[in-house]
């Protein structure tokens, strides 16, 4: 299991392959699940030029291993990669990559929207938006609905 912040941008397939191909054997798992988030260009009917996603360093990573630690106890599978930006990030850019490897596809899609789901709900990053006119930090109960 792994956890990447990532202070540039990234090729969420190039990595998923990356990691694959090093972690896993061939023919050891069934099942492949990816959730892929994207920087939109709008956002609380705004336009969007540009996000900055604060984190707390060790803190934030501490608990997206929980989290990926959390869905191994409920579901069987062989591996996880979370990859997740920080810093500034433009429209069209990957912001997270969740990726869950199993025996079936089952657990995986189970595995990959939970850790997505905790991610987006208790993962200590903060979001600043960057308006046209203005600037604004997206509350938790925003951040949820993006």
């Amino acid at each position: 299991m792994t956890v990447q912040l990532k202070p540039k941008p990234f090729d969420p397939f190039r990595l998923l392959l990356q990691y694959q191909e090093s972690r896993l054997a061939p023919g050891s798992y069934g099942a492949t699940a990816s959730f892929i988030g994207t920087m939109r260009d709008f956002n609380q009917g705004d336009s969007v030029k540009r996000l900055f996603l604060e984190h707390y360093p060790g803190m934030t990573e501490r608990e997206l291993e929980k989290i990926i630690a959390e869905a191994r106890q409920r579901w069987a599978f062989l591996e996880a990669l979370v990859a997740h930006r920080v810093g500034d990030i433009f429209p069209g850019e990957p912001i997270v990559l969740v990726v869950v490897w199993s025996v079936h596809r089952g657990p995986a899609f189970d595995a990959c929207r939970y850790i997505m789901e905790a991610l987006k709900s208790r993962a200590p990053f903060w979001k600043k938006e960057k308006l046209p006119h203005k600037e604004r930090w997206v509350s938790n109960d925003e951040n949820l609905q993006n």
